[in-house]
């Protein structure tokens, strides 16, 4: 198993990902930015770590050198993200695994096939699972409501990537 874990996450994911890390007998370190020098997670670690700039925290849990670096001068053979910040960064998993240190979580191929919805279809497809009907990726608002058409209305709405997190929206008609 691991000795040491870097949780590359913050709060209750952290304290959580600490207590099953204990409970496998790896010691534990949190990473964290100026401004969560108070926060619990930086208390519950075996060892805790400054990362990023004053002025910048969700950049600090996002840099992936960061935690590299962390990770290798504290001596962690593993990194587990949680989920959210750099949960499905193919990056992470990838720069964990050149430096010797298990990424826990998917592996960075896996994260790469996942990360972009029209990607993740096309392999899906392949791998002889069953998806829904829908549009190739277009721009073109035009396009994409003629093979809306096609599909038939209502439909879901749903960025290929970038969509900040807003989910699906359902469109009633070609007009709407």
């Amino acid at each position: 198993m691991f000795r040491k874990i870097l949780v590359a996450n913050r709060g209750e994911i952290a304290i959580r990902a600490f207590r099953a890390a204990y409970e496998l007998g790896a010691r534990t370190v949190a990473v964290y930015p100026y401004e969560d020098r108070g926060s619990i997670h930086r208390q519950k670690a075996d060892e805790s770590y400054v990362i990023g700039e004053p002025g910048h925290p969700v950049r600090a849990y996002l840099d992936v050198d960061e935690i590299i670096r962390v990770a290798l001068a504290c001596g962690a053979d593993a990194i587990y993200p949680g989920y959210g910040f750099l949960s499905e960064n193919p990056k992470l998993a990838a720069r964990a695994a050149e430096n010797g240190i298990t990424f826990i979580g998917p592996p960075a191929k896996a994260l790469e096939m996942a990360g972009n919805k029209v990607t993740a279809k096309h392999y899906a497809i392949a791998a002889g699972v069953p998806v829904l009907r829908s549009t190739e990726a277009s721009e073109d608002v035009d396009e994409l409501v003629a093979q809306a058409a096609g599909i038939g209305f209502p439909i879901f709405v749903k960025a290929v990537a970038g969509g900040g997190g807003r989910g699906m929206r359902r469109v009633e008609s070609a007009a709407a």
